[in-house]
């Protein structure tokens, strides 16, 4: 970490997905919870068809749990972006069925382009990738020609396409870093709590994008630092997408990968977990034992005190699983399938490359936080970026 933080440069209009009328659409196309006998049917089906289609299913850690378990039932993968993507790449199925947001399809389909990509919904997309327009993003980049362009991965294909390096959060820190020693100053896109966090703990000259989650920057500091004195024995997991103030009380920052495996593996009895809800299903499922609290988003005026979870990620459920399967072998496939056409696949294609090839020289860029003492808190981990 730098001794002498460089100050945080926002160079550009804060890009506004998180509107009203943007979620309630959203959340209007989200399909109606199913019954449980509908659900065992409904599900029983989607196993069916992604058998005869040869397909395989990746699921996202916030995507919902039937989706989660369907998808490890069935030889599939639950994870971060870029491993459900890395794992699509390297599976010998060529229909990728991908349960998530549109960037994790389109990253699917970079990597894959000669497989059939599909995803329950189209329309289930991304607030930082709405708030970062590829056309605005082109002019931010061309007014700033002497930094070198770094984007996190909930981007738009169009947007990588642009850039010099992709980083998920399990690579960001090491990376950035690697850039800072070449003298190397930095565009940063699109999530600014990220880019904030990534640039004091490396002190790097970064330039970033004023985009945010409109999950993670909703968690509140001073309606955490209440709940954590009403549970003094928990562990605070924090999301490094989240407002300073609340990445300030962490026990562990860290993204998807990273704060699961922090609650299987830690000892803590009970986690204030402060990221999308969704992770929960898998965390109950890895650590049965352990008392998982929802990080606070609200007021307690509030309808609504924990709401964290992304009504796009909602948007995918068993029911449009079994519709694009149904129709993935005819006509109506193109509802449901992701196109990413040159040259921009192959324009993106070079910036996950290259950070591809700088975690396979580089493994410990990847590796595990230390444990440590927080001032005025219980043994913790090191913050430190896991995948994304």
């Amino acid at each position: 970490m730098s001794s002498t933080p460089t100050p945080v440069l926002y160079d550009f209009t804060r890009q506004d997905a998180s509107g009203s009328s943007c979620t309630a659409q959203a959340w209007a196309q989200v399909p109606p919870a199913l019954q449980p006998a509908e659900r065992a049917t409904m599900k029983s089906r989607a196993a069916e068809l992604l058998k005869a289609r040869g397909a395989m299913l990746v699921a996202h850690y916030y995507v919902d749990g039937d989706l989660q378990d369907l998808a490890l039932e069935t030889g599939g993968i639950v994870a971060d972006s870029l491993e459900m993507a890395r794992f699509g790449r390297d599976h010998a199925a060529q229909t990728l069925v991908v349960a998530g947001v549109r960037f994790m399809g389109e990253s699917a389909k970079i990597l894959s382009p000669e497989k059939t990509v599909l995803m329950p919904d189209l329309e289930a997309t991304c607030s930082l990738d709405l708030g970062c327009p590829p056309d605005q993003f082109t002019a931010f980049c061309d007014a700033h020609p002497d930094r070198t362009v770094v984007v996190y991965a909930n981007t738009s294909a169009a947007v990588k396409a642009r850039a010099d390096w992709m980083v998920t959060s399990s690579c960001a820190l090491a990376i950035v870093e690697h850039l800072k020693a070449q003298g190397q100053k930095i565009l940063w896109a699109p999530d600014r709590h990220l880019g904030r966090y990534i640039q004091e703990q490396t002190g790097a000259d970064m330039l970033l994008w004023n985009g945010a989650c409109i999950v993670h920057d909703e968690f509140k500091g001073l309606e955490l630092d209440l709940l954590r004195q009403q549970h003094p024995g928990a562990l605070v997991l924090v999301h490094p997408e989240s407002p300073q103030a609340v990445v300030a009380q962490a026990d562990v920052v860290g993204s998807t990968s990273q704060l699961l495996k922090a609650v299987v593996d830690g000892t803590a009895p009970a986690y204030i977990v402060a990221t999308d809800n969704g992770i929960l299903h898998r965390m109950r499922q890895l650590a049965p034992g352990k008392r998982l609290i929802e990080a606070p988003t609200a007021g307690n005026s509030a309808t609504c005190k924990s709401c964290a979870h992304c009504p796009w990620m909602a948007m995918n459920a068993l029911q449009g699983l079994v519709a694009c399967l149904e129709a993935g072998a005819g006509t109506a496939r193109g509802a449901y399938e992701i196109h990413v056409p040159e040259p921009v696949r192959s324009q993106a294609l070079g910036c996950i490359d290259r950070m591809l090839d700088f975690v396979r020289r580089n493994p410990a860029a990847v590796a595990q936080p230390a444990q440590r003492q927080v001032a005025g808190r219980g043994a913790g981990l090191v913050p430190g970026i896991g995948a994304a």
